[in-house]
C-alpha cells in the first residue's frame, strides 16, 4: 500500500490536495505547516522540497509538489474516486489546460489589483458556463478552481460580483463531505494565510 503524507498550510493552495485526498478515501497522514512560524523555510522541510512550498505530498517517501501534479496523481492513482473522466484523453487534456489557466492566470491575479481579479474571474466564470462541473462531471479541476474561489470569497478585500456560475460551483462544492471535512480539519488548526 502506498504511504501518503500531505504537508499543508490551512487555507493555502494545499487545501485542494487535502480535499482530493478526502475524496479518494485512501488513508493519509498530514503534517500541518505554519506561515507565521516560517515552517516552509526550515532546513528539514527544504530537504524535502527545496522550493519551500506547500502542497508537498510524500508518496512512499518521494516528494510530489505543485497542486496540479498532486491532484493529477491522486486522480490517476485512485480512479475509483472518479476525479477525472475515465479513459478520455480529450478530457485529460482539458483538465491540464484548465489547471494551467488556474495556476498561471487565476492564482496570481489577486496580487495585481481588483480590476485584474475581476477580469480573470469573469473569464473563468464564462469558461465554466452553466453546465455545472468544469469537465461535465466532478473532477480535480473543480477542486482546484474552488480552492481559489473559496479564498477570494472569504478574503477581507472586495471581490468581483456577478459570477453566477462560480457561485453555483462554490455552493455545490461546500456541500461535498470531503470539502466539509477539510474545512473542519483546517479551521481547527487555524488559518494564517499570507497577504
Amino acid at each position: 500500500m502506498t504511504k501518503l503524507v500531505l504537508y499543508f498550510a490551512p487555507g493555502a493552495s494545499s487545501m485542494a490536495v487535502h480535499i482530493a485526498l478526502h475524496e479518494t478515501g485512501a488513508p493519509f497522514e498530514t503534517h500541518p505547516m505554519s506561515f507565521h512560524a516560517k515552517d516552509m523555510g526550515k532546513p528539514e522541510f527544504l530537504a524535502i522540497n527545496p522550493a519551500g512550498k506547500v502542497p508537498t505530498m510524500m508518496v512512499d517517501d518521494r516528494p510530489l509538489t505543485e497542486v496540479a501534479g498532486c491532484l493529477f496523481y491522486l486522480a490517476k492513482r485512485f480512479p475509483e474516486a472518479k476525479l477525472l473522466p475515465p479513459v478520455d484523453i480529450e478530457a485529460e487534456a482539458q483538465a491540464v489546460s484548465w489547471m494551467s489557466f488556474i495556476a498561471s492566470a487565476v492564482h496570481p491575479a489577486r496580487r495585481l489589483g481588483l480590476e485584474h481579479v475581476t477580469e480573470v474571474w469573469t473569464l473563468a466564470n464564462r469558461k465554466l458556463g452553466k453546465d455545472g462541473w468544469v469537465l461535465g462531471s466532478y473532477s480535480i479541476v473543480d477542486i482546484h478552481l474552488f480552492r481559489l474561489y473559496w479564498r477570494m470569497v472569504n478574503a477581507p478585500r472586495p471581490a468581483p460580483k456577478g459570477l453566477g456560475h462560480l457561485d453555483a460551483l462554490y455552493e455545490r462544492m461546500m456541500a461535498r463531505p470531503a470539502v466539509k471535512k477539510t474545512i473542519e480539519v483546517e479551521s481547527a488548526i487555524g488559518y494564517e494565510l499570507p497577504a
